[in-house]
């Protein structure tokens, strides 16, 4: 079976992306390359923060010992989209360091984020045809600049979410494992390289964000830095885009040869939006927040979903699971859809949202019901009917009539 392959590959990836991120994290304290706590910081005390580039050298060798196997050979044959992404993560990673050590300015990271996305791109990794019917994008530099735009977006998304410890990574392996599901299927059905791409990459993804996830599971040791969660984005997009936008013209409007059970033109849109629905809304929140207080909307603050929810009164690791719970409800719930009944698929979808829901405000619901209990205790307190018990009990407590003695008893 070929899933051994995949399973092979992201295993390299995770042995890989280990071993460097304990030589990494071993070297960083030795020369203390980690940055001082700032004030947004959800940790207390100073943390590397260089991890991605342990990832982004499993991801290297992961490709390389994939190359080596034939069933691959219909990626390796014309190598310039691998060398596309791995260039593109290269940037990416260069860019994440030195903000990791030197703090650069949003643009300065924002322009090295055009660049990379532009190499992935111009290599061939790119938006040329819509979802849903299979329509063409008329012009290259449309597609171009959708591609662009798109990679750049999420990117920043799942850089946003990278606050709480193993937050990222765990996000990352839950979503990645649904969308290689569906990459894996449309490969077997369409035999095409497009899709075996997108497969690969996420399954290599998977395995560097397993790796990495032991060190930086709560508490963290060491975190994976603006370098790892971008690389994390970028490899998440460069898989959505292999799938999503190049589906060969019409082969989603032929049921004989896609035998899933729903309308599976939609799929393509809906499963990258489900998968990124976390980065993606905690991505709009923030910018639709920061223009509206006349701030840039790349500067950063404490205002991201998992500040609030440690606002709400979630410990660290609670809050990590809720937001790995609503990514596996968000994905697996639209993959639902291709496997059962719409009905059944909707009925379980809501309920999994209504129990993450749940949850997620169950803290509000603890909070509510000890102020409703304080407010009682306080208008019992200040009743009249109290105040004239309590008048009478300090009477009785002044009383200086004597006390009746009483006789012991004898044996």
């Amino acid at each position: 079976m070929r899933i051994i392959f995949y399973l092979f590959i992201a295993g390299v990836a995770a042995i890989v992306t280990y071993a460097l991120a304990l030589i990494v994290l071993k070297l960083s304290l030795k020369y203390r390359l980690y940055p001082q706590v700032r004030q947004r910081d959800v940790h207390t005390r100073p943390t590397p923060r260089l991890g991605g580039v342990a990832m982004f050298f499993g991801v290297v060798v992961a490709f390389a010992v994939a190359s080596s196997f034939s069933n691959f050979s219909l990626i390796f044959d014309d190598p310039g989209k691998v060398l596309g992404l791995l260039g593109a993560a290269l940037i990416i990673v260069v860019i994440g360091v030195a903000d990791d050590i030197w703090d650069l300015d949003w643009l300065t990271k924002l322009a090295g984020q055009i660049i990379a996305a532009s190499v992935l791109a111009w290599q061939g990794v790119q938006l040329t045809t819509l979802p849903v019917g299979g329509q063409a994008i008329l012009s290259p530099y449309v597609s171009l600049i959708i591609t662009v735009f798109a990679v750049v977006l999420v990117m920043n998304a799942v850089n946003f979410i990278d606050g709480l410890d193993g937050l990222v990574a765990g996000v990352a392996v839950i979503a990645s494992s649904v969308f290689f599901v569906y990459a894996y299927l449309l490969q077997l059905q369409a035999q095409t390289e497009y899709f075996n791409l997108a497969s690969l990459t996420t399954a290599i993804l998977i395995g560097a964000c397993v790796g990495f996830l032991p060190i930086n599971f709560h508490p963290a040791k060491m975190f994976m830095g603006d370098a790892g969660a971008l690389l994390v984005g970028l490899l998440m997009a460069a898989s959505a885009i292999s799938v999503t936008g190049q589906v060969p013209a019409g082969y989603l409007d032929q049921p004989d040869k896609f035998t899933l059970d729903f309308l599976p033109a939609f799929i393509p849109i809906l499963l990258p939006v489900a998968v990124l629905v976390i980065p993606l809304l905690d991505f709009g929140l923030a910018m639709i927040r920061r223009i509206r207080a006349g701030k840039s909307p790349f500067s950063a603050d404490r205002k991201h979903l998992h500040h609030r929810l440690l606002d709400m009164g979630h410990s660290h690791l609670h809050a990590v699971l809720i937001l790995y719970s609503w990514t596996f409800v968000a994905s697996v719930g639209v993959l639902g859809f291709t496997f059962v009944p719409w009905r059944w698929a909707a009925l379980m979808f809501i309920g999994g949202l209504a129990v993450c829901a749940g949850i997620t405000l169950a803290p509000l619901s603890r909070r509510k019901a000890r102020e409703a209990a304080a407010q009682r205790n306080a208008a019992a307190l200040e009743s009249p009917a109290d105040e004239a018990q309590y008048d009478g009990l300090d009477a009785a407590s002044t009383d200086t009539s004597p006390t009746p003695h009483l006789k012991e008893p004898t044996a």
